[in-house]
């Protein structure tokens, strides 16, 4: 019984770092150029950044070789800043699109690049395990409103609750 739920549980959370099914992650990834600011555009919503504006996210590299990987957020209601650091990892192949980033110890989550601008990395849109997780980011605070367009009709396709974005100000 005991090994039954052991195994039950690192079932679960292996589960927490997979692409959602039928989509596939950008190819000819780069850390490199992945670092640095993004801002968050837009956002299906959820729990851990209910509320937040002014949302960005910083990625550094590590002497282990991993990211550092700092999100903040101003809580308007609060009146103050939120932050959280953590880690990422690459998940996939070399060149995948793939991270799996954890906030909370030995616990991972997929951290996956549905669509990326390959020439300048100066937009992304990243998917969480299942389709209840979107993020729209940019390296500016604002994206072309085209560009931005294109990415939510690309989200929409692939069945993403697009009616359900939060479209974050800055």
């Amino acid at each position: 019984m005991r090994n039954g739920l052991l195994v039950a549980l690192l079932l679960s959370l292996l589960g927490c770092v997979r692409v959602p099914a039928g989509l596939e992650v950008v190819e000819e990834f780069e850390v490199e150029p992945y670092l640095g600011r993004w801002y968050e555009i837009a956002r299906l919503d959820h729990s851990f950044e209910r509320g937040l504006t002014r949302v960005t996210a910083d990625y550094s590299l590590r002497d282990d070789g991993s990211i550092r990987v700092v999100n903040r957020g101003f809580d308007q209601a609060a009146g103050r800043w939120k932050e959280v650091e953590g880690r990422a990892r690459l998940a996939g192949r070399p060149g995948e699109g793939r991270l799996k980033v954890s906030f909370f110890g030995p616990f991972y989550g997929a951290y996956n690049i549905l669509a990326l601008d390959h020439r300048d990395y100066g937009y992304a849109l990243i998917s969480g395990p299942t389709r209840n997780y979107l993020w729209i980011l940019a390296r500016e605070p604002v994206l072309d409103p085209r560009r931005l367009a294109e990415l939510v009709d690309k989200a929409r396709g692939w069945g993403f609750a697009v009616d359900r974005l939060i479209y974050v100000e800055h």
